[in-house]
């Protein structure tokens, strides 16, 4: 579930991210053709190929119907029925581009996606940042390792050290530089995660300090 060098990015003053909550967008749903009205289907979230959570929507002329359970930690099980309205905007090739609206109290904001919790509603009343947002440069620096790695077809983090092998078909000299690409990139990544547990160590010192 994540850790230094796994692809993970922690820090102990961010706020939450996107990646963070599921979401739903409804420019898939669009483009799956699930947005007929009185048509009824369930969505699914997966991980690691099990299902972990589903809604039932029901779509009508303009807006679709989200019906779920939701608690919060280990409250009961509370069940949700609402609806979301949707809105159309004109695209310069013709046709129309399908939105949501953002069913929190006070918003209605036109957005593509919305993320759930209580409700689903908009990044903004969420408070959520996009992950780029709260990267550091290490950040981007083990980012583009774990690039390299891919490309390479060696084992996921930086943490697994590097020099698995030359993948099949190529060049010596193309792996000889992605090599050097990759040591130097996650030499500053873990430069980076030092300076971060050093903010952290200090942070929880002043912490523990008497008033």
């Amino acid at each position: 579930m994540g850790g230094i060098g796994s692809g993970r990015r922690w820090h102990f003053d961010a706020k939450e991210t996107t990646e963070d909550y599921r979401s739903i967008d409804v420019r898939r749903w669009a483009r799956d053709g699930l947005l007929k009205p009185d048509h009824h289907f369930n969505w699914q979230w997966s991980r690691h190929g099990e299902v972990v959570a589903s809604i039932k929507v029901e779509v009508k002329p303009e807006s679709v119907v989200l019906d779920y359970r939701h608690r919060n930690g280990s409250d009961d099980w509370t069940p949700k029925r609402y609806s979301v309205h949707l809105s159309e905007t004109p695209c310069h090739m013709g046709g129309a581009r399908k939105w949501f609206l953002c069913p929190a109290r006070g918003c209605g904001q036109r957005v593509a996606i919305l993320y759930g919790g209580a409700i689903f509603a908009c990044r903004h009343c969420f408070q959520l940042a996009y992950p780029s947002q709260r990267e550091t440069q290490g950040d981007r620096a083990a980012r583009s390792a774990d690039r390299i790695r891919e490309r390479l077809g060696w084992p996921g983090g930086i943490l697994e050290g590097g020099d698995w092998g030359k993948p099949k078909g190529m060049h010596w000299r193309t792996y000889a530089r992605l090599c050097r690409e990759h040591d130097a990139l996650a030499d500053r990544a873990l430069q980076g995660f030092a300076e971060q547990l050093g903010q952290l160590n200090r942070h929880l010192e002043r912490g523990r300090q008497p008033n």
